[in-house]
């Protein structure tokens, strides 16, 4: 285990990365041995630094969901990170590039929870019953980490991406409301499109077959700590595609067929 001081440390240099837009180096090339509760622990230091301003717990995103991107990382597992509000657009939100490290989008599906949830043993059905509504998502992710460090070519590893809050910068939330038992989100898709062109497509089923499975995950993954999910929070439940890139002067158009589209422009 790392000692308070270096997770303070470490938690202060990905702060710092993202105030000023200067990457920091990854932390594993100072810590090689630290483990997953390191990570999750200098998560936790950012996110404590980002309520020490004023900032507030919104939700959680679960990452690393798919077999495509646990054997890209290395992993069986896959991780989490904490939302924020300052973290939230709306539908056909203007995002300025320059304010954020290597912005790419994912596609998913967000819910809105409305009971208490927690617990090792939840199941999908259980999940559904405690979420108000789900809703199109996409997730802003960046790196205030290099993924490959430039003078090194170290590429980071999982741990340094759950220290980077698993690469969590924001979400976009669009406009139509889902019954959570009046579709089988299995079989619920996009479209995404870059300047007019098809860039990526997906089904949901991409996520553990299920997106509540991603739940499900974290409510196992709360309960040796005694917390859980609570009413009114936002749960971003794992991409079913992979990254895409966004630069200045970017339109993204996400088609989610009959639930809805999200439209972003990057400047």
């Amino acid at each position: 285990m790392l000692d308070t001081d270096a997770i303070q440390a470490a938690a202060h240099a990905l702060y710092e990365a993202e105030k000023t837009r200067q990457q920091t180096r990854a932390v594993t090339l100072q810590h090689p041995n630290m483990d997953m509760d390191d990570a999750y622990a200098i998560q936790r230091a950012w996110v404590d630094q980002k309520i020490a301003d004023g900032d507030r717990i919104s939700g959680y995103k679960i990452g690393l969901t798919s077999r495509a991107m646990q054997q890209a990382m290395h992993i069986d597992t896959p991780d989490f990170g904490i939302l924020l509000e300052s973290m939230a657009f709306p539908n056909n939100a203007v995002i300025n590039t320059g304010d954020f490290c290597d912005p790419r989008i994912e596609v998913e599906f967000g819910f809105v929870m409305k009971k208490p949830l927690r617990g090792e043993h939840v199941t999908v059905a259980e999940v559904l019953d405690a979420t108000d509504y789900i809703v199109p998502s996409l997730e802003l992710i960046a790196a205030r980490s290099y993924r490959v460090d430039p003078d090194t070519g170290y590429t980071r590893k999982v741990f340094d991406t759950i220290s980077d809050n698993a690469a969590n910068a924001g979400y976009i939330v669009g406009d139509q409301r889902i019954n959570p038992t009046g579709i089988d989100l299995r079989w619920a898709g996009a479209i995404l499109y870059l300047n007019g062109e098809v860039e990526e497509t997906g089904l949901a089923a991409g996520v553990m077959d299920h997106p509540a499975h991603g739940i499900c995950w974290v409510c196992k993954r709360f309960a040796k700590h005694g917390i859980g999910l609570e009413p009114g929070q936002f749960v971003l439940s794992g991409s079913f595609t992979r990254p895409v890139v966004a630069r200045p002067g970017d339109h993204m158009v996400c088609d989610y067929g009959s639930l809805g589209h999200i439209t972003v422009n990057f400047v």
